[in-house]
């Protein structure tokens, strides 16, 4: 199972917006932005929307399976996740290099970042 997968639901959905919210239409933007993001209730914007709470409900519903769609075919979250992991490792091994063999901090940073241009 992808690292995308273990991530906090949250931080997930944030990032699937953040990847794939440009490809929703304006109405599910602004519903999933204040229900997942902004945290107001479904009673909230229904009453705001003028719709039932179920139907805030279930196009939010729609709108993260909608993004997950787009995750499952592009992987893009996915990539951006195994990146940043990859170049913390890089800081870590050049913040914590001292008393260490440069030659081997060295080619670990070089087979991290040979496997960052290949997920690229």
């Amino acid at each position: 199972m992808s690292k995308v997968m273990h991530m906090d639901k949250l931080a997930r959905q944030a990032l699937l917006y953040d990847f794939y919210g440009e490809l929703l239409t304006e109405h599910q933007r602004r519903v999933y932005e204040d229900v997942v993001l902004n945290d107001y209730s479904l009673s909230e914007i229904a009453q705001d929307q003028g719709i039932s709470r179920q139907g805030i409900h279930d196009l939010v519903k729609r709108s993260t399976k909608t993004l997950n769609d787009y995750e499952e075919k592009l992987h893009l979250v996915e990539r951006f996740v195994s990146i940043r992991e990859k170049v913390g490792e890089i800081h870590q091994l050049t913040q914590n290099y001292e008393g260490k063999d440069i030659a081997a901090v060295m080619a670990a940073v070089e087979t991290i970042s040979y496997q960052i241009l290949e997920e690229l």
